[in-house]
Formats: structure tokens, sequence, C-alpha cells
């Protein structure tokens, strides 16, 4: 199976990834993991990215691409793959599908993981880090005993600038502008489809399982 997993932040990709990829026998292949191998590895594509992520601008497409062109044509990869964070926009996709055409290949399914964006926002705004451990904790749906404080460790919660709400607003905001073509885009190919990403992580599990069964071969 070819899948690629998209949906809003905070909507619990990189978790369903995992079960999914494990569940499936497939690698789950992340732009953030492909980034770091290469940059850490000092690949000659790690070292163009690095250039522009020192100056801090965007690594451009082709870059991009190529690094998961590479990634994507590795043995383990041939038999299927799950795709967390790649394509972000229409260009990408089809790039994508153009790269895939040239081995004979082809999307199986793109599966969306559904939240509304207020329960979003509950959950990246809920959202308490420990400055000594940095374990992470909830306010709502898995507080320490003592509020501000780590139960591991005694340390100090904080919540992360990225966690507040006006910037977990915006993120959604940037998110609907560069997806919701992409998600158009794929509904248009046929290989759309949608499951509610709400609820406890193994009941959103199974709901994707099940969503993706009839495109296991």
């Amino acid at each position: 199976m070819r899948i690629v997993l998209v949906g809003p932040p905070g909507a619990g990709k990189g978790t369903q990834a995992q079960f999914i990829s494990s569940h499936l026998a497939i690698p789950r292949i992340s732009t953030g993991d492909i980034f770091r191998f290469n940059v850490t590895s000092n690949t000659e594509l790690g070292r163009m990215a690095k250039t522009f992520m020192e100056r801090g601008d965007l690594v451009p497409d082709e870059v991009t691409v190529a690094m998961v062109r590479d990634r994507l044509s590795e043995e383990d990869a041939q038999e299927g793959f799950l795709l967390d964070g790649y394509p972000r926009n229409v260009p990408q996709a089809e790039t994508l599908k153009k790269m895939l055409a040239e081995w004979d290949a082809r999307l199986s399914v793109v599966l969306e993981l559904v939240v509304d964006e207020d329960e979003v926002v509950r959950r990246l705004s809920g959202r308490r880090t420990c400055r000594r451990c940095e374990r992470v904790w909830h306010v709502l749906y898995d507080p320490p005993t003592r509020d501000g404080t780590c139960d591991d460790c005694g340390g100090e919660l904080f919540q992360r600038d990225d966690d507040t709400e006006e910037t977990v607003r915006h993120r959604l905001e940037v998110y609907n502008e560069q997806t919701s073509p992409l998600i158009a885009f794929y509904a248009d190919e046929g290989v759309l489809i949608g499951i509610d990403a709400t609820g406890p992580v193994e009941e959103v599990t199974s709901r994707a399982l099940a969503a993706l069964r009839p495109f296991v071969r």
C-alpha cells in the first residue's frame, strides 16, 4: 500500500502514522525524519537544505522532492509506504504523482484525519511542557497532580510559544490555505477518504484501519 496521511496540526498524524505503518508492515516516511537524516549524515542534499535553514529560509521544493525521491527509492519502500507530512501542497502532489508514474506505481489512498478546529485548539493550547525533563502534560486530557508541577521530576511546567491559542489558530489558517486545495486535488483523483479523528487514540486507529482495509492487497 502507498498511503499519504493528511490532517491539521494536532490531528494526531504522527501517532496514527506509527500505528498504521506498524500494522501494515510498511515504512512510515516523514519529511522531518528525511531532513534530519540528510542533515546529520551530511549528504549533498542535507548540506543544501542546511544552507537555507541556517538563513531562516524555507527549503525549496526541489530539494525536498529530491530527498523524498531518494527515500522512496530505497528497498524497504518498494512494496509500500506511508507518507506523513508530504505532500503539503498541490505542486508537490503533482510531482509525487509523476514520480510514482515513472516507477509504474500510484497512490493507493489518501487518508484525511478530520478534526474540528476548536478541538485542535483545545488539544494544542492545553499542552504544558516540563522545563526539567521535557515531558508534555495536558491541562484537560493528562493533567499533573499539582498544577504547574511535573509529577515525574517536580520541574516547572510551561506553555510553549507555539502552543498558545493565537499561534495554533494561525497555524490552522496556514494549513487551510495550503491544504484545502490539496484535499480537493486528491478528492478529484478519487483516492481521498476521511475519518473522524476525535476520541481515544485506539478508537481513531481502529477507524483508520477499517477505512484502509478495502485497499489492502
